[in-house]
């Protein structure tokens, strides 16, 4: 179907707070909500019956497929900008407001109900609202699960953040590599069977999700100690399928790929695992120090909090994640098969078994097309595709925010590039 420019421009109004036309009318006009021209025409054609929910209301929205930060729900945006200048009645914006206040506490308790909701949380983890991006988790996490920088720690290594932790662990612990995919270029996931854990080992890390190069565990390990537990960065397909969180010591992710904007990091952590951490670690990456403070032990990250919040809620109102799992599933279809369908003009180098939904990177039969491919998308509003600056090629992110019809216009356009340079 073809989107409407007459109904686009008035979804976002549902968005408002109709109690408070205030807050928008006291915006700077940079502020305001963008006006469509009614006389410039998309460029796409939707498949799709419907749009979905997030989907782009406005000719002056790009479609952003960068790895993160990275594209949020429109409607989660359009909402924050109703409660910037006054959230809610308050009379102050959330930028402004006392971490201990109560307006805040129930910004942050809220988050944490919805986000236990969405993963069924049991009662006996704790979450916590986090600094310092995921990568600070390298060290924060054997330095807390461990209580002796003796003790064994081992790491399958499926890419360049499961590389990354592996090496910042040794700082704190005696980590062991029991598989790297690194020899492959990080093209597959090893089979459980026949990986060689170390005895005595407190526990198995994996990076569930390569941003770079796109591999993603579709089942998981399970640690061979009786007290071993399963530890997981899941930073970049966070909230993106439903996960058995009990099969998991703990889960850890920055936002700012699929759940909020730069500036979070969540941990999902055993309780019993708490309290643990050797005596030289940091009271900043403390657990302990953090969970007995409710995750403000100092002021946390409070507008990040308060936007995580609002895509929790989101991701509510659309069904749970067993919803959105089926949404990622027909996104990273449609872009896959045009990639295994252009006969080699375009390719995928990852085991088809373990592509990520999240993160699609690919190259061109013709790597001196690359760079015009890169521009060409840029001037049709897709932004971001050039690959990681490690692997180069082109990567696209998909996050649940990323509509359908984003996908949608990238197949069509890279069909399109297709046939004006494919000659051989």
């Amino acid at each position: 179907m073809s989107i409407s420019m007459s109904s686009a421009a008035t979804t976002p109004l549902t968005h408002l707070n109709p109690t408070a036309p205030s807050q928008i009318s006291a915006f700077p006009t940079s502020l305001s909500l963008p006006t469509p021209s009614p006389t410039r025409p998309l460029s796409i054609t939707c498949s799709s019956s419907t749009l979905q929910s997030q989907t782009s209301t406005t000719t002056d929205r790009l479609f952003n497929f960068a790895a993160g930060p990275a594209t949020l729900p429109e409607n989660v945006l359009l909402k924050a900008q109703s409660e910037l200048y006054n959230w809610r009645g308050s009379g102050m914006s959330v930028m402004e407001m006392s971490h201990r206040g109560k307006e805040f506490l129930s910004i942050i308790q809220k988050a944490e109900s919805d986000l236990r909701s969405l993963l069924s949380i049991p009662p006996d983890y704790t979450v916590l609202f986090l600094q310092g991006g995921a990568t600070t988790q390298f060290a924060a996490a054997p330095l807390n699960l461990c209580s002796s920088p003796t003790h064994a720690v081992d790491y399958i290594i499926t890419g360049s953040w499961g590389d990354k932790a592996f090496k910042e662990a040794a700082k704190y612990c005696n980590p062991n590599s029991i598989w790297s995919g690194k020899s492959d270029k990080y093209t597959k996931i090893p089979n459980f069977d026949s990986l060689n854990q170390t005895p005595g080992a407190k526990f198995l890390h994996i990076c569930a999700n390569e941003t770079i190069h796109g591999v993603e565990f579709k089942t998981y390990p399970t640690p061979a100690g009786e007290n071993e537990v399963l530890v997981a960065d899941m930073s970049s397909n966070f909230c993106s399928k439903p996960v058995d969180v009990t099969k998991f010591g703990m889960i850890y992710a920055g936002a700012q790929k699929n759940v909020g904007p730069s500036g979070v990091t969540i941990a999902i952590i055993r309780s019993d695992l708490i309290g643990k951490a050797q005596p030289i670690t940091p009271v900043m990456l403390d657990y302990k120090i953090h969970a007995d403070n409710n995750s403000l032990y100092n002021t946390p990250p409070c507008f990040g909090i308060y936007m995580c919040g609002l895509v929790f809620e989101d991701l509510v109102e659309q069904g749970g994640l067993a919803e959105v799992e089926k949404k990622n599933v027909k996104k990273g279809s449609l872009l896959y098969d045009a990639i295994d369908g252009s006969k080699g003009f375009f390719r995928c180098p990852v085991e088809k078994s373990v592509r990520s939904l999240m993160n699609v990177p690919f190259t061109l039969a013709k790597p001196e097309l690359e760079a015009e491919f890169v521009k060409e998308a840029a001037k049709e509003k897709m932004v971001q595709l050039k690959g990681h600056r490690s692997v180069g090629g082109m990567r696209a992110s998909i996050y649940n925010a990323m509509p359908l019809a984003g996908v949608e216009k990238l197949v069509a356009f890279m069909k399109d590039f297709q046939a004006r340079h494919d000659h051989a």
